[in-house]
């Protein structure tokens, strides 16, 4: 028994570690954002579900939910995850379009109302830890599972565009490792509410390393490489690209390569 509670623990911290490496990619993502002082095409709904998710399973480790602290590393790194996820989402309102603000403002409301509502039920209404677990549970599946969907439309978006720039591959990677420790954690916890949106984020993020792969390589098949020199961005095509537009522009071909 004491055995199984290290080994418990044990997987609880690895995953912690594979957890604070997946909330801190984003940081090259939004270092992006400032620089060219723009979001693009980035959108911010992930980073608002992911503190959505962060609020109610840190509210979930806490021992007026729990018994105890026996959801300790959820709520170190969940908690963790809350400074994160508000600081990403208040770098990309700053760099927002005035009609994306409205919309990061609608969803932040959203976010707090539900925490709110959930928060004051599981305190005041529900009176043991059980009814609790399961209500704080229930709804932080709930977020869990959005969570994990949310990189559907950047999937959708490399298959759109076949390209991987918006969908970068320590993303991924770190979403399916540390999907994969904390479906573990819950099994070893033999808690359905900590395993069940894992089993839902494990295979997503398997996928998303899979159209990583994919869409990576096509990217080197077209040649589509970009160079810099002189402050000009050029963009060497495949030989039948450039023959076409020698035939099309009449401009001679060593010009087209030229860099």
């Amino acid at each position: 028994m004491r055995s199984l509670y290290t080994i418990r623990m044990a997987v609880g911290i690895i995953g912690n570690g594979a957890s604070l490496l997946l909330y801190t990619v984003p940081i090259l993502t939004f270092w992006r954002v400032i620089k060219k002082k723009s979001t693009e095409e980035f959108s911010c709904v992930p980073y608002i579900v992911a503190l959505m998710n962060c609020l109610l399973y840190t509210w979930y480790g806490l021992p007026i939910v729990s018994k105890g602290w026996e959801n300790f590393p959820v709520v170190t790194i969940n908690g963790l995850g809350i400074l994160l996820e508000l600081s990403f989402i208040s770098i990309y309102f700053c760099f927002a379009s005035s009609q994306a603000k409205k919309k990061v403002v609608l969803k932040m409301v959203g976010v707090v109302t539900v925490f709110l509502c959930v928060g004051m039920i599981s305190s005041f209404v529900l009176k043991t830890h059980h009814l609790r677990k399961f209500f704080v549970g229930c709804i932080g599946l709930v977020a869990s599972i959005a969570m994990y969907a949310s990189p559907l439309v950047a999937m959708k978006q490399v298959i759109k565009t076949k390209s991987v720039e918006f969908m970068p591959f320590y993303l991924s990677f770190f979403s399916f490792s540390a999907s994969s420790l904390w479906l573990a954690y819950g099994l070893l916890s033999h808690d359905l509410f900590l395993a069940s949106p894992n089993l839902v984020g494990s295979p997503l993020g398997l996928l998303q390393l899979v159209l990583y792969c994919i869409y990576r390589n096509k990217e080197h098949e077209q040649g589509v490489l970009k160079k810099e020199k002189g402050g000009v961005i050029m963009e060497i095509q495949p030989n039948w690209d450039l023959e076409k537009n020698n035939n099309e522009n009449h401009i001679p071909h060593q010009n087209n390569s030229k860099i």
